[in-house]
């Protein structure tokens, strides 16, 4: 097996098996760093025997024998293969770009993901499952060391880290948590949530970053401001807006039971149905359809299906994860029967039961 195809044969990576602290709501922390080598033009105004300069020297550090990291290069990666990286978290849309020489260097458990000449010379990301920000933010800040003890870093007195957004000037780091909040979104909330996010200079974005939607209630909060604050000042401040949205979402699913728990269970049970059952879905219903069932499942009102189920099916279900997985390309409605049909297999396993047959 080569190094490629080991990161894109399963829907699930590995960390996503475990459960972090508030797990229900908060499905994931993710840190980002951003450097640039001293000395050397920023990855959108360098030729591509800079770009290879750039990556040998940021691989040398990190692979060999006996490390953990395989260095993977974009350039001779088909489409569809950039694509399912992106699909699960491990690049950026920016680094799929074919237009763009770079490589990305992946830990075996694929927790830690290095984007090498994407905007910047190195992009450090560590994801961990549930809230852990000062334990990946610890994990990113290692690495970083382990790095810079080897390169000359880029960095001013005044500004911090040089970056080639001036956005990221200063610490270099994005701090984000991904948020499942169906409760909010039923309710009508997530408008004012969002405004009042941005006031304390934070930013609620899709589930891909930024420009995407937030697919089956699924929200990534980060940091926006990088200059004038420590890191473990970003940190505290991300935390603590966290810990504020979990006890919105909370109260949220709260007053929903109290106030219209049969419909609640009716919504629930009809997705699950239909994710069950139907022979066709597309994108955004199957998210949504997920979403009502992890609601369902957290609420306590379906058993017998395990979370992790649905984190394996909100990757199988992406356009290019799923004609990796046919091993064909699939027009827009064949992906449809083929995303309705893994759903089908795989929650009718997950309850112990076969796919029904029609007569």
């Amino acid at each position: 097996m080569t190094s490629i195809e080991k990161f894109l044969q399963n829907a699930v990576t590995p960390w996503m098996g475990s459960r972090g602290e508030h797990s229900d709501i908060v499905l994931s922390t993710r840190i980002r760093l951003a450097r640039n080598l001293a000395g050397r033009r920023f990855p959108l105004d360098f030729s591509k025997e800079e770009a290879e300069s750039v990556e040998a020297d940021v691989s040398s550090v990190l692979t060999g024998d006996g490390e953990p990291f395989s260095y993977i290069p974009m350039g001779s990666m088909p489409a569809l293969q950039r694509q399912v990286l992106v699909e699960k978290h491990l690049i950026s849309p920016q680094l799929a770009d074919p237009e763009r020489p770079g490589a990305v260097i992946l830990s075996d458990d694929e927790s830690v993901s290095i984007m090498v000449n994407e905007e910047d010379h190195i992009r450090i990301q560590v994801i961990y499952p549930g809230l852990h920000l000062m334990e990946a933010f610890e994990r990113a800040n290692e690495l970083d060391d382990r790095l810079e003890a080897r390169l000359p870093y880029a960095f001013d007195g005044d500004f911090g880290f040089i970056t080639s957004c001036p956005t990221n000037t200063g610490t270099g780091l994005r701090a984000s948590v991904m948020l499942h909040l169906p409760a909010l979104s039923m309710t009508s909330n997530m408008g004012r949530v969002a405004q009042a996010v941005a006031r304390l200079g934070m930013v609620v974005r899709g589930s891909y970053g930024e420009g995407s939607d937030a697919l089956g209630n699924v929200y990534q909060v980060s940091n926006q401001i990088t200059l004038g604050k420590s890191e473990r000042d970003i940190l505290k401040d991300l935390r603590d807006l966290t810990e504020r949205l979990i006890e919105q979402e909370e109260r949220a699913r709260r007053a929903l039971r109290e106030r219209s728990a049969v419909r609640l269970e009716d919504r629930i049970w009809r997705s699950y149905g239909i994710l069950s059952n139907a022979r066709v879905l597309a994108t955004d219903e199957a998210a949504n359809r997920l979403s009502d069932v992890r609601l369902g499942i957290d609420l306590g009102i379906i058993t017998g299906v395990d979370v992790s189920v649905l984190n394996e099916l909100m990757i199988f279900m992406q356009p290019a994860f799923l004609q990796q997985f046919a091993g064909e390309t699939l027009q827009p409605g064949e992906r449809d029967e083929f995303r309705a049909k893994l759903m089908r297999e795989r929650l009718g396993v997950e309850r112990g039961g076969g796919e029904k047959t029609e007569d």
